[in-house]
């Protein structure tokens, strides 16, 4: 992937119109510039459109953002892979709260979760750029459905249309 937007570019908000609902997600563009700018380009270029959410644990997380439905994919627009941007500031003290989703330190990709509870174990490890800023009790939803032995939803649920939210919209 190439063309990486100018820093200056900083959307406020994606919306995610899902199979359930839709979250508007507000970024942390003074924390996570670097997690911010890949979310909002990908979900500018549609890369997120039709996405899997492929991972769901009860009270604890929805994941999502992996093309190929099986979250063991998803390259950055960086590249492959992208540092961490952990704050020390930035906690996962409750539900609603974006993250990068990772296979250990510097390995961000495309793949984010929602928190749907405090998951404090993972302050330090994971890069927090947002919060849902609406469609909390979609994303609760979410949290609810049935899941396999390895916390795949039994029935497809996916985010349908990835976009920049228009600011008269937010």
């Amino acid at each position: 992937m190439s063309g990486i937007p100018p820093p200056n570019w900083q959307p406020p908000y994606v919306t995610l119109e899902t199979t359930m609902g839709t979250i508007v997600i507000e970024l942390y563009w003074q924390h996570a510039p670097r997690s911010c700018c890949n979310f909002a380009e990908l979900a500018r270029r549609g890369y997120y459109n039709d996405c899997k959410v492929h991972r769901v644990i009860k009270d604890f997380m929805v994941q999502t953002g992996d093309p190929t439905g099986t979250g063991r994919s998803g390259a950055s627009i960086y590249g492959e892979h992208f540092e961490d941007e952990v704050h020390l500031d930035l906690k996962h003290t409750g539900a609603g709260i974006i993250s990068m989703a990772n296979a250990g330190p510097n390995t961000n990709g495309s793949q984010f979760f929602i928190t749907l509870g405090p998951t404090q174990w993972l302050d330090g490890k994971h890069s927090i750029f947002g919060r849902v800023a609406s469609g909390m009790t979609v994303v609760q939803r979410m949290g609810l459905v049935e899941t396999d032995g390895n916390d795949r939803p039994v029935d497809d649920m996916k985010i349908t249309k990835a976009y920049i939210t228009p600011i008269d919209n937010a």
